[in-house]
């Protein structure tokens, strides 16, 4: 029953599990984090309503969906909750999908709905983006040598890594069957929202992964077994998340004491961003870095990696800026010009 069966309002809470639990799982296949981060985002607005509207959980209706209320919401994320610009905008878009979902499904609700369609979210500064030189990506990927069964695998993930621009996730979910050495050698990743992108890989990577795959996966060409993995109670299993934070940083430490310009601490996104700017400053073009990275929305890419640097600038405006050419003197006249007469 969608509707309170007293008042004969929409219900609030019956509507947002149809819409988490059903609209998002069901019809628009939504992955788990991403059920995770509206329902996150919903109540977040729940909890503001309660602590600072005064308002029992048990009372709380659409009509609390105002357009002032959702304004002081913001603000309250803002000043008191602190949160980030991109997760205000995360939480306010969470809950305008809500009651677009619901406005459609009872078209009482379009007033809430519509109220709320253009209230801003705070204004995202963006910032250069930061990623890795060459010498210093050089230096963190040979930073781990093969002279152990650890080891190899390190310096293997964190190749994979920046090879192919993966998030986290999309490597630690990586397969066996996920490879491919034959030409085009390629690796297939399982992105957000369950969405599968192919990458290519460099001549350099897969001459590192045959060896890596004969000795970590024999004969396991096609199974489902993880690609980096370790043992867990005798059983293999794939690395955490925060194992590979901690496989990097310890990369970190050894690459800083052969490059003593190493920054003093990266994160795991970093490499994706340095691949995505290594690209760029080949001349690849934004869609084709997109669809590399696994961006639905361009100016995801746009916001993010289009910044020249300033090697970049320089080269443009040395390009741009014609060289004066030496004037063509005669013997006469050069004779004259360095004549002390």
């Amino acid at each position: 029953m969608k509707h309170n069966p007293i008042t004969g309002a929409p219900d609030f809470f019956v509507f947002a599990r149809n819409f988490l639990h059903s609209y998002l799982a069901n019809v628009r296949k939504c992955s788990p984090a991403t059920i995770t981060a509206y329902r996150l985002s919903l109540e977040c607005f729940l909890i503001f309503l309660t602590t600072v509207g005064g308002r029992p959980r048990t009372t709380i209706t659409f009509d609390d969906c105002t357009r002032e209320r959702v304004k002081a919401w913001i603000e309250w994320m803002n000043t008191t909750k602190k949160y980030a610009p991109r997760t205000v905008t995360l939480r306010l878009t969470a809950l305008r999908a809500f009651l677009a979902f619901s406005a459609a499904e009872d078209l009482t609700l379009l007033a809430a709905s519509k109220a709320i369609a253009d209230v801003k979210p705070p204004r995202i500064t963006v910032n250069p983006v930061d990623y890795l030189t060459t010498d210093h990506t050089s230096a963190l990927l040979s930073a781990f040598d093969t002279t152990t069964v650890k080891s190899w695998r390190n310096q293997m993930m964190l190749i994979i890594l920046y090879d192919t621009a993966a998030r986290v996730s999309e490597l630690t979910t990586l397969t066996c069957s996920d490879v491919h050495l034959r030409q085009p050698a390629q690796v297939r990743l399982k992105g957000k929202g369950n969405k599968t992108r192919v990458v290519p890989i460099n001549t350099a990577t897969t001459d590192h992964l045959g060896p890596y795959l004969a000795e970590f996966h024999p004969d396991e060409e096609d199974s489902d077994r993880p690609l980096f993995y370790t043992h867990h109670h005798g059983k293999i299993s794939k690395l955490s998340t925060d194992s590979v934070s901690l496989i990097l940083n310890q990369a970190v430490t050894i690459a800083q004491q052969e490059c003593p310009t190493f920054p003093g601490r990266i994160h795991p996104h970093m490499l994706r961003k340095t691949k995505a700017m290594d690209l760029y400053q080949e001349g690849i073009p934004l869609p084709i870095i997109m669809r590399l990275l696994g961006h639905t929305n361009a100016s995801t890419t746009q916001a993010f990696y289009a910044f020249a640097t300033i090697d970049m600038m320089r080269q443009a405006i040395t390009v741009a800026t014609p060289t004066p050419t030496a004037p063509q003197l005669t013997d006469s006249q050069l004779e004259a010009l360095y004549s002390l007469k």
